[in-house]
């Protein structure tokens, strides 16, 4: 096992390599909280498309079926009561209410479910705390370079070109 800069886990590390390692997996963190985000709108999104999906369908279901079913419900009940036919025909559109109403109930139920989601808030207050936490974070001054070895580097670089030819 090791850590996200390559090191084995429990070696000493520098404050570099902490360092490092610690932005490497805040930032992991953030976007792990951004693909939660996206995956809590999406679901969102899709009880929102349901809601809208069930009320659609109400309408139809209500504009489509009330000639058709008012004919054949009207005069079914006729026959089978003998009642006037008028009496039959607002039986039948009470029925065709009755069933828009429940797919109505329906939209309304998914409505409220993606109404109540408090999944983005959630999230938005998450990732401003981790940014308060990297906001605050300090890296720790590093030591000035060290002049005999800046020095040595171009002659270093000579001696080398100079051996490979």
């Amino acid at each position: 096992m090791s850590a996200p800069d390559g090191s084995p886990v429990g070696a000493e590390r520098s404050i570099g390599q902490l360092f490092a390692s610690a932005t490497t997996e805040m930032s992991a963190l953030v976007h792990d909280e951004i693909a939660l985000a996206k995956a809590q709108l999406k679901q969102d999104v899709k009880r929102g498309a349901t809601s809208g999906g069930a009320f659609m369908a109400a309408g139809a279901v209500l504009v489509f079926s009330l000639p058709m079913l008012n004919f054949a419900l009207a005069y079914g009940i006729r026959t089978w009561s003998g009642w006037n036919l008028a009496i039959c025909f607002v039986l039948s559109f009470a029925a065709n209410v009755l069933v828009a109403g429940l797919l109505a109930l329906i939209g309304v139920v998914f409505a409220k479910k993606a109404k109540k989601s408090q999944s983005p808030q959630k999230v938005a207050a998450s990732m401003k705390e981790t940014a308060g936490v990297l906001q605050k974070a300090k890296p720790h001054p590093r030591p000035a370079a060290q002049p005999e070895l800046e020095d040595r580097a171009p002659a270093a670089i000579e001696a080398v070109a100079r051996s490979s030819s």
